[in-house]
């Protein structure tokens, strides 16, 4: 199986940062509130943080391996592989579909918040 990073890890990593956050500014409002500042808080270090470019080139390598398996199934079963039924194939040439999707999706949006930015007055 291909090690991708899967959705459930990449929301909890940003549920952790989010309330790193939440407790940052907790004791920020603290600290203010009893009139007294200790200096500037320090983010919690968590794991090593994957790079961005890191998770969108593996995701790229899990679609291009879905796509690769989906087309040797295809392959496999045109062939009369009797260990290749149609419903494996359907199914990897679904996934193989659904993920490139997802794929041009974040594709999309990436380019959409890059224009935005660079849209920005400043």
């Amino acid at each position: 199986m291909v090690q991708r990073a899967d959705i459930n890890s990449v929301l909890s990593e940003i549920r952790n940062m989010r309330s790193q956050m939440m407790e940052n500014q907790r004791v920020e409002q603290d600290n203010n509130i009893r009139g007294r500042v200790d200096g500037p808080s320090r983010v919690q270090e968590s794991q090593e943080t994957p790079k961005f470019s890191d998770m969108l080139s593996q995701a790229v390598g899990s679609v291009n391996e879905l796509q690769k398996s989906s087309n040797d199934l295809k392959t496999a079963y045109d062939m009369g592989d009797p260990n290749v039924d149609i419903t494996r194939v359907m199914i990897a040439s679904e996934k193989a579909s659904i993920s490139f999707e997802a794929l041009t999706q974040v594709r999309n949006r990436v380019v959409q918040a890059y224009e935005d930015i660079m849209n920005m007055p400043v």
